[in-house]
């Protein structure tokens, strides 16, 4: 499951839920008719409930929605503090340079000398650009993620190719 987002409290009486979401462009999450619930950000992918979408919009920095099972907002505030997810295949296909970060977790980063430099275990999202975290044994090195220090994303061959030295 790809985490997009989490339920932060119940919005109005019919049901409403604000969402705090984890990416860039929340709204294209519309797209997808169903998403799914849980407690945890790693909850087994069994765990994970499915619902399904009546709408949602833009409400400040974040999200509201509604769903066809949620009904009122004792229903919303039992739902409260949950992660939104979905599957990587329900999820709508980013645009050209654009990628999930789920999909980026677990690539393998090498600098411009083909020295190797670790493997993406997460991402932050500054404000600012969001920077890659590459873990080598216990050596971890941030890396701004913007085009400058990336130089290559290959999904297909599961490699980042940037402009870093290993001892920076």
């Amino acid at each position: 499951m790809i985490v997009l987002g989490r339920i932060v409290a119940p919005f109005g009486v019919q049901g409403w839920v604000k969402i705090h979401p984890f990416g860039d462009d929340p709204l294209s999450w519309r797209e997808m008719p169903h998403w799914w619930l849980a407690a945890a950000d790693d909850a087994p992918e069994g765990t994970w409930k499915q619902y399904t979408l009546k709408t949602c919009r833009a409400h400040g920095k974040g999200l509201v929605a509604c769903f066809d099972e949620i009904a009122d907002r004792n229903a919303a505030e039992a739902i409260s503090g949950q992660f939104i997810g979905a599957p990587r295949e329900a999820m709508p296909e980013p645009e050209k340079d654009e990628y999930y970060w789920g999909d980026l977790v677990g690539l393998t980063v090498t600098n411009e000398g083909g020295e190797a430099l670790g493997t993406v275990s997460g991402l932050i999202s500054t404000g600012a650009h969001d920077v890659l975290q590459v873990q080598e044994g216990e050596t971890e090195r941030l890396i701004p993620f913007v085009a400058a220090y990336v130089l290559e994303v290959d999904l297909a061959a599961r490699t980042i190719r940037v402009a870093w030295e290993r001892d920076w």
